[in-house]
């Protein structure tokens, strides 16, 4: 596309907006009855698909409505019109954490149960934390960000990029900063073979997502007239033989592969893009949802099928002029000629801010847009896991990200462990001394500059790897009844014995251990914990839960007991927890991968022990419907 400045009538910008989110809702609303539905083998070639039972719906609503393939960008949309065109992860976490409290998956709520817990992005999405780091969720929810960024490609791929980092990471979100650079490019390219190339150049040259990319053009090439022959490939090298670990339908890279090849054999042509992204099956009304938004951009309304956007009689606008909101919490019904209104006012903002210019007469306004605008990340701290500390072992910690990477760190107030040094965001050194320490970061641009306080605690020596015998209710996973569940993890995430609760791994395969023990749904009380031959000065306790399922696996209770001298489990006193359980069992609200420490006063004892009750959890699955009452753990650590 060159590096010349672009030139684009406001007139038409707005109706390419309007295009791009009357498209979504088309192909969101058009591909979910194929939602999940063709894994082994494509689609039918019954076409056109139509709205099948989805017209139905479309008629009790009135207009469009919500589903998350749109709700949470329309949630971008309205933090856009509060803060401003550039919302920083903080107040975007604020966003999520109100208006998102059920009809959210994976990483999405794998995301604000971190959120719910203190963390913040790009935490919210890292690998260590979100199991889910790989699955599709950030490509069906980023589209705005390419939206409000025509023809700023290298902005739109960056800021597609920092936001996805918000549930997702590593391969994970490269379909997401592909398809932000397709949006981008889309104003002013309407060849959808150029389109995604230029999606290439904007990702990592030796991605997973780049090579994936590649591979489905040549598939194309293969059988230019044979899309199922190429499906069948795609199919087999990205889910059969896909690493257990990785192994979905919801991958990010098997749908951004869908895609790819639906807008191939499209070819430019909205029906047919539409029908290819619902019969390559898998997670398919979110493929279908972004390639229309993505045509809707290319070619704007004229582009979009009439009977699509007025399917039902009556209507004189666009899906009635209704966007009716059935998925957030507290998040209004939207006027859809408004959205396009706000997106479009976000987008002037943005570009001008960027280095463009608007210009002529009221009505006929031309927006002149500076191609070479970068994406700045806001200046903000991000919070995830502090250090773990031990006295006497080599600590290496970055307080930053790759978000405030390059900004200016300074230690500005409190005092550092003993034996640790602070050097442009970077702790070091070999602590000396236990206990907590109170420190003030200062983070800056040169402009602008942001504080915050951290309590930084250096532990003992861990005597847990001591221990002469570990103690659990349940020893071994009953892989039986895990086999029959839900479960949306790699079968090797989970270990086989309890006897990795001490190993020191407290992510990665084979380390969660799951309490499940028999297929029934009774209240259930589990412990954890570890005994000695000799007795022991304790005074902490560290749990560090594991990945979590949508049925179950979290305390609704924590306490700590220990065997008294006579033998008999007692409880320990005033126990402090940090940070406290949440503060509901509701599920969406329990992260994964987290550690709760346990403070109390020196206790000495053979033998101590977590014991909390594990949640009686409601599912859907039917084959799930009666498993419940079991706990996940990864570690549990022991300090004098």
């Amino acid at each position: 596309m060159g590096n010349k400045q672009y030139k684009i009538k406001v007139s038409e910008l707005r109706d390419k907006i309007a295009a791009e989110w009357i498209g979504q809702m088309i192909g969101n609303i058009y591909g979910l009855p194929h939602e999940g539905k063709y894994i082994s083998n494509p689609g039918p070639e019954t076409w056109p698909y139509g709205y099948m039972k989805n017209l139905d719906k479309l008629k009790k609503y009135d207009g469009a409505f919500s589903d998350d393939d749109t709700d949470v960008e329309y949630m971008y949309l309205l933090q856009m019109v509060k803060y401003g065109e550039e919302p920083t992860y903080q107040q975007l976490r604020e966003a999520w954490m109100y208006h998102i409290r059920d009809r959210v998956w994976l990483a999405n709520r794998a995301a604000v149960g971190l959120m719910h817990f203190g963390y913040t992005p790009p935490f919210t999405g890292s690998k260590e934390l979100n199991p889910h780091w790989f699955q599709i969720d950030p490509q069906l929810i980023n589209e705005i960000w390419g939206v409000i960024a025509p023809g700023m490609i290298g902005y739109a791929a960056a800021k597609s990029d920092w936001a996805a980092r918000i549930t997702s990471d590593s391969w994970g979100v490269e379909p997401t900063i592909f398809y932000g650079a397709m949006y981008s490019a889309a104003y002013f390219e309407k060849d959808i073979h150029k389109l995604i190339e230029i999606g290439i150049k904007a990702l990592p040259s030796n991605g997973r997502f780049t090579a994936t990319v590649k591979d489905m053009i040549s598939l194309h090439d293969k059988y230019p007239a044979d899309w199922k022959a190429a499906r069948k490939e795609m199919a087999q090298k990205y889910y059969i033989d896909e690493p257990d670990m990785t192994k979905t339908i919801w991958n990010a890279n098997l749908n951004g592969a869908c895609a790819v090849l639906a807008m191939l054999y499209g070819n430019g042509n909205f029906q047919n893009t539409l029908d290819y992204s619902c019969a390559m099956g898998f997670d398919a009304d979110n493929q279908a949802a972004t390639v229309a938004g993505l045509m809707g951009v290319i070619n704007g309304m004229k582009g979009l099928p009439e009977n699509l956007y007025l399917p039902i009689e009556g209507w004189k606008l666009p899906f009635n002029d209704r966007y009716i909101n059935i998925t957030r919490y507290d998040m209004p019904d939207g006027k859809i000629s408004e959205m396009i209104d706000q997106t479009l006012k976000a987008t002037i903002d943005l570009v001008i801010a960027k280095g463009g210019k608007l210009s002529g007469k009221p009505g006929f306004e031309v927006l002149t847009i500076n191609p070479e605008a970068a994406f700045n990340p806001p200046v903000e701290f991000c919070l995830g896991p502090l250090p773990r500390m031990e006295v006497g072992k080599p600590v290496d910690y970055n307080f930053y990200t790759e978000a405030n990477k390059v900004y200016n760190w300074s230690l500005v107030g409190g005092k550092l462990p003993d034996g640790l040094t602070f050097s442009k965001g970077k702790l070091t050194g070999i602590p000396t001394s236990g206990g907590y320490s109170r420190i003030t970061l200062q983070l800056d641009n040169g402009k602008e500059k942001a504080t915050k306080e951290f309590n930084l605690l250096v532990r003992g020596t861990n005597i847990a790897p001591t221990a002469d015998s570990i103690l659990a209710n349940v020893r071994n996973l009953n892989e039986k009844v895990l086999d029959s569940c839900w479960y949306t993890f790699g079968k090797s995430m989970y270990a086989k014995s309890v006897d990795v609760i001490n190993d020191g791994v407290l992510s990665g395969p084979g380390s969660v251990f799951y309490s499940l023990a028999a297929k029934a749904k009774i209240p259930k009380v589990d412990y954890y914990g570890y005994s000695w031959k000799t007795p022991q000065k304790i005074s902490m306790m560290a749990f560090h839960s594991g990945c979590l399922e949508e049925f179950g696996g979290w305390f609704t209770s924590l306490n700590v007991q220990y065997l008294n001298e006579a033998g008999k489990w007692v409880p320990v006193e005033k126990t402090q927890i940090s940070p406290p359980l949440p503060e509901t069992d509701i599920v969406f609200f329990q992260p994964h991968f987290v550690e709760y420490v346990i403070s109390f006063e020196t206790i000495e004892t053979k033998g101590i022990r977590i014991i909390g009750d594990a949640k009686i959890q409601d599912h859907w699955n039917k084959y799930t419907k009666q498993v419940s009452g079991f706990t996940s753990i990864t570690e549990l650590s022991v300090y004098h």
